[in-house]
Formats: structure tokens, sequence, C-alpha cells
């Protein structure tokens, strides 16, 4: 008979994947709740600004839980494959499943695709309910604790500063020095009379909020009157303002909360205009590398299983499962600000970690079969 590795899941492999699957989850379910009540908690600090009151603050909560929910996983899921495995470790079922016939080599293929089908539905949430979520609360926070300001959900940014009306399709934070401004682009300025009618309308290639107001660049308005229409076009004026710039950015140039395939075209045309897109690079790449991490980290934890854990207690495999994940976090943080202080490939910066890794789950392998 073969000796290796059956691809058709046995019962023993059901069992150990199911043992698996509850720990993660429920470790999971534990750090999430932990998230959200800490969050919620700070929330309710910002309570009485504008309309924003309690209801809404739970509301902008609930809506990041599937954000919270892809960046806790993986520390959930090695904590929760230790937990687990040393569990099953201390009362020998390790060693009867071993006894069995079963390799180290094919009970962690039946841990690692145990985690794949987690790691895939969390992939599918990164990409979809994660930044759904995360724009629906800040639509909510910003337009209720700003009277004047309104985020449209499909039509870039609204506001309302008087009788004049904003719309902008994009933005960013822009910075020369210790200068930090905001700037919009493809922006609308609509201005209603006091009956309501529609006095003119300028288009305006760039608006920048500086000291005192905004700086428009690039603006054709188009005035109405009773029975005429005039059209003008000037390089640049100021418009006196009051709109809240720091409010009124929020919602723009947060590649931390976008999906891959926003920041792919963010890359994109940052780098079709000569723009720095290292931000937005370091988090595309971030989540290509997602799925690989989690493996990873999971398998390079996994050996101590079969040794250290069998006579520890809940608290020893916990701590060992923090060690791991706080352990890699930092050294992947490392290298992704090494990466954008010296401007070197940000695969480099995240594939480093995860070989690291690989070669401790390696190395331990060997050790607990010598």
């Amino acid at each position: 008979m073969s000796r290796g590795i059956r691809l058709l899941p046995r019962i023993h492999d059901l069992y150990l994947g199911r043992a698996v699957l509850g720990t993660v989850l429920l470790t999971w379910a534990v750090l999430l709740g932990l998230d959200v009540m800490l969050t919620l908690a700070g929330e309710l600090g910002n309570t009485g600004q504008g309309n924003y009151s309690i209801p809404q603050a739970v509301a902008h909560v609930a809506y990041t839980i599937p954000r919270r929910a892809y960046g806790l996983f993986p520390y959930a899921a090695v904590i929760g494959t230790l937990m687990s495995l040393g569990q099953l470790a201390a009362t020998s079922e390790l060693t009867a499943l071993r006894a069995i016939g079963l390799s180290r080599r094919r009970l962690s293929v039946t841990v690692a695709i145990t985690l794949a089908l987690l790691t895939a539905v969390m992939v599918f949430n990164g990409e979809t309910l994660a930044p759904w979520g995360q724009r629906q609360a800040d639509a909510l926070k910003a337009s209720s604790r700003s009277k004047d300001l309104i985020v449209a959900r499909y039509s870039g940014v609204w506001a309302r500063e008087g009788a004049v009306i904003l719309n902008a399709e994009g933005g960013e934070q822009r910075a020369d020095g210790d200068d930090r401004w905001l700037e919009l682009h493809d922006v609308r300025l609509y201005e209603f009379e006091d009956d309501g009618r529609l006095a003119s309308i300028a288009r305006v290639g760039i608006a920048e909020h500086r000291p005192g107001g905004w700086l428009l660049r690039g603006v054709t308005r188009t005035t109405f009157g009773e029975d005429f229409v005039t059209r003008e076009h000037v390089e640049e004026e100021r418009w006196d303002s009051q709109l809240d710039a720091t409010a009124l950015g929020a919602d723009i140039d947060r590649p931390r909360y976008l999906s891959a395939g926003a920041l792919s075209d963010a890359i994109e045309y940052r780098q079709r205009n000569g723009l720095d897109a290292a931000d937005f690079e370091e988090h595309y790449w971030g989540r290509w590398f997602y799925p690989l991490n989690v493996l990873a980290l999971c398998l390079a934890a996994i050996p101590f299983a079969f040794g250290s854990l069998r006579s520890g207690g809940l608290g020893k495999r916990l701590f060992i499962g923090i060690v791991f994940a706080l352990g890699f976090w930092l050294l992947q943080t490392q290298f992704v600000k090494m990466a954008s202080a010296f401007k070197f490939d940000f695969r480099v910066a995240y594939l480093l970690p995860t070989l690291i890794m690989i070669s401790v789950s390696v190395a331990l392998f060997r050790k607990r079969s010598g």
C-alpha cells in the first residue's frame, strides 16, 4: 500500500479539522468581541458632536466588523491552532492519531486545508464586504458629526457651504515638507439663489485647501441669469469658505481600507501622473500575501503540538500563540517600513518574514522527528 498522502479526507481528518475549526472560530470570536467592545467604548466618547449619538456610534462600529474580522483572523488562526492541537496533545489524542499511522505531514496538511478554507472566506470578505462596510461607517460618522458634510456612496464627496454645494470625484492628502493640504480633483461647485434657483456651476480641475480658504485651479464657471447664460474661465481664484477640510478628507485616500482592485487602480493613476504610490503599493501587496502569511504562521507553530505543548496547560499554549503572532507581525512590520524608507520592492518585504517562518517550521519538524 502506498504511504503517500491520501487526497480524500477520512474520518480522522474530519475529526482533526473540526477540532481546529471550532477552536479557531471561538478564538476569533473572543478577539473580535474584545476589539469591538474597546472600539465602541472609544466611540461613545465622541457622541454629542453634531447628531452623532449612541445609535450612530453602535452602527458605525457594526459596519466595521467585517474589516476588523479580516485583520484579526491571522492571529486568531495561529492562537486557535496552537490551543486546539495542544489540547489534543495533552489528552493523548494526537498520540493515538499517530499510532494509527498518521504522519506529522498528514496532520499538518489537514490543519492547512482547514485554515485555507477559512482564509478563502476572509480574502473574499476583504475584497467585498470589509471595504463596503468601512465606507458606510465613515459616511455615517462624517454626516452625523457635521451638519454640512455628506459622503455619498457612489459619487465621491458631497458637501454644503452656505448657498454652495461641492461635489468632488476624489482627492488626496498632499505634503511638501511641513506643508500639508487637502487636494480635491474634478470638483463641481453649484451655487443657488435664496429662492432655490441655480445661479452658477463652476467646474474646477483642482481645489486645494489652504490657510484662509480654498485655492481653485482651472475654473470654468457658467452663470445663469433670468434670460441669459454666460461662461468664463480663470486659471486660479480663491474661495473663502469655512468648509471643514479635516472632515472632508476623512473618506479620501485611506489605502488600508481599499480593496485590491481599488488599490491597483490608484497605483496605476499615481504612476501615470508621476505621483508617489508607495502607501498604496504597501497595502496592495499586503492583500496578496495575506493567505500565505496565515499558512506560514500556522505551519511554523504546529510542531510545538508534538512536543512542548503536550505537558503544558492552556496558559502555555496561549502564550506561545501570542508570541508567534506578535513576533511575526513585528517582523513583517519592520520589513515593510524598511521597504518604504529605502525604496525597495514591497514584495521582498512581505516575502522575507514568510520565508523565515517557513524555515522555522521546517527546522522544528526535523527536530521533532530527530
